[in-house]
């Protein structure tokens, strides 16, 4: 249908907007590009970044977007004009970093992650830390994923350290801590209904647990993937190499 071209280094991320008529990419060229993605023309060049991009994510409502980069920074633009609404660092910021990027389901926030051990929530409006998710409640390593259940109180990020935390938005509490696999977790998600998370590694496992009781539901074994999400049903899981079905009864 399209091929998008116009970074000058790898391209690490890419996420369609709610509407799907753009897509966003990061790049280790330092930029975010936006393309229309019936035509393939650049909309905006995104720079500011002063490293590798990692990861890329629209707003709920389109009109933002999030990017992720080893310069420490998470940056908020407006995907109109390109124009940089939030830097997210400082004293309140990641010192790694930044692999992962997820907005909240109401767009009021955004949450990060580091190749240190945290996980952070801001305001998406003010660049305020709201919570630092890390201390004896935390992960040990690096943290690759993020992402907000679909009401936006819970949080779950997957980690090196093999293991996948749920937070609670509001208060930073560690609500579950998922064990089980023997690899590094490179990739979460949860079901359209939040009571399920799903979790890959890369020793090619993918997890499937209760959100509020974390226990283990199923297990795929030979799954190699490092992208992760349901079905708009919940009865699938899409990876980057084909399906995987969920028990309808689960």
């Amino acid at each position: 249908m399209q091929t998008l071209e116009g970074h000058t280094g790898s391209v690490n991320a890419v996420a369609f907007s709610p509407d799907g008529r753009l897509v966003a990419s990061a790049s280790g060229d330092r930029t975010v590009r936006v393309w229309d993605a019936a035509t393939g023309a650049t909309t905006q060049t995104l720079k500011g970044h002063t490293d590798s991009v990692s990861a890329v994510a629209f707003s709920p409502d389109g009109k933002l977007v999030a990017s992720a980069s080893r310069d420490r920074t998470v940056r908020v633009w407006d995907a109109a004009t390109g124009a940089t609404t939030q830097t997210l660092k400082g004293h309140e910021g990641h010192t790694d970093s930044v692999r992962a990027v997820a907005f909240s389901p109401d767009g009021k926030l955004v949450a990060s992650t580091s190749s240190g051990s945290t996980v952070r929530v801001w305001y998406a409006a003010t660049g305020a830390t709201t919570q630092t998710l890390e201390g004896h409640e935390g992960h040990t390593d690096s943290v690759w994923a993020v992402a907000f259940s679909p009401d936006g109180k819970l949080v779950a990020s997957a980690s090196r350290d093999r293991t996948v935390r749920v937070w609670e938005a509001a208060t930073g509490a560690t609500t579950q801590t998922l064990k089980g696999h023997t690899g590094w977790v490179r990739a979460v998600a949860f079901s359209p209904d939040g009571k399920l998370v799903a979790s890959a590694s890369d020793n090619r496992t993918v997890r499937v647990w209760y959100a509020a009781t974390g226990a283990a539901t199923r297990t795929f074994k030979n799954a190699s993937t490092s992208t992760l999400a349901f079905s708009n049903d919940g009865l699938y899981l899409v990876t980057n190499r084909g399906f995987l079905g969920i028990n309808a009864n689960l």
